[in-house]
């Protein structure tokens, strides 16, 4: 018998561990448990037995995350992910793997997201200078969500590389993409619409994002609600998406309509509706034509030439002067752009 064969047959199921870890989290005994989960599992995935590694560290992210362990039950969501790459599972498909029929569905990932924790911020406190109490605990509330918040996008963005290389769709999974929306919106103590639009532009729920949309105009700045309309219209584009950027302005009037809220008005809007219609047709020098003319509304943001480049790039085959730069360069390298 080769020793691999040997390391395999040697190793019970992977459901007497799962038992027996579940009880030492019972327990109360965290970070005991947590390196058995990782210890354990490492050896089924030395012995190629990835399904079963999969169980325990699946078991052990929901575990901890259950009980509010965020970081350890982060630690181990993320050690899931790795071990779907090192085993080569492809996303939501059937994979004949060397010894074992393995079939991987994209809620295995769901579940372990579901169970990071959403509490809401303390309420009814007192935010005075003499009450030393209150601001105590807002400030850790705020820590802790900061903490949630990068813990669940770590796991996820891995996820979504994890899905783009051993999945058909190019920018990895639209539903792992929403989720992680989601939760950086629904969470973060300091809401970054940059990366919240981001990942919407990446997913399908055009009714989520429209509704994240409006939500997010009524918290912000005055005179500022066109540029969150504006910004997720233009990261579809940049994408060379042109239906789903109209899908989403249609979803968008729809919504506000329906809520009795009045649509911006600026010229900003303007451009998005005549940019809209010029990308219709083969038309770069009424594109060009259009930055123009309204380059003091597009110079509200700074993102929003980059953004143009790209749709420029995508539309009319104009080639970049220069690369991504920014926080949107960052991100699209990070998550697999050009």
């Amino acid at each position: 018998m080769s020793r691999e064969r040997a390391k395999r047959a040697t190793l019970p199921p992977a459901q007497e561990n799962i038992e027996k870890l579940e009880k030492v989290v019972k327990q109360g005994n965290y970070y005991g448990a947590q390196q058995m989960f990782k210890s354990i599992s490492a050896r089924y995935v030395s012995a190629e037995r990835y399904s079963e590694a999969l169980d325990i560290l699946k078991c052990g992210a929901c575990l901890q995350l259950e009980n509010g362990q965020v970081t350890c039950g982060s630690e181990l969501a993320l050690l899931f992910v790795e071990t779907l790459v090192k085993g080569k599972v492809s996303y939501n498909e059937e994979t004949l793997g060397k010894s074992a029929l393995m079939v991987l569905r994209s809620d295995h990932v769901r579940k372990t997201y579901e169970k990071f924790p959403r509490p809401s911020v303390p309420q009814n406190l007192d935010l005075t200078d003499d009450n030393d109490d209150d601001m105590q605990k807002l400030s850790e509330a705020i820590a802790a969500a900061k903490t949630r918040v990068e813990c669940c996008s770590s796991f996820l963005k891995a996820s979504i590389k994890w899905s783009a290389e051993f999945g058909a769709l190019r920018y990895g999974s639209p539903e792992l993409h929403e989720m992680l929306a989601d939760y950086m919106y629904s969470q973060s103590p300091e809401v970054d619409m940059v990366k919240v639009s981001f990942h919407f532009a990446r997913g399908r729920n055009h009714k989520k994002f429209a509704s994240t949309i409006i939500n997010f105009m009524g918290k912000c700045y005055p005179g500022e609600d066109d540029l969150a309309i504006a910004r997720a219209i233009l990261m579809y584009l940049s994408l060379g998406n042109l239906r789903d950027a109209n899908k989403l302005m249609d979803e968008v009037e729809k919504e506000m309509q329906s809520k009795h809220l009045d649509f911006p008005q600026s010229e900003l809007m303007q451009f998005v509706n005549y940019l809209l219609l010029t990308l219709q047709r083969d038309a770069l020098p009424l594109f060009n034509m259009l930055r123009q003319n309204y380059k003091s509304s597009i110079d509200r943001d700074p993102l929003f030439n980059e953004l143009l480049d790209e749709v420029a790039k995508k539309f009319y085959g104009v080639q970049r002067k220069s690369p991504l730069q920014g926080m949107f360069g960052d991100i699209f390298k990070m998550m697999g752009g050009e």
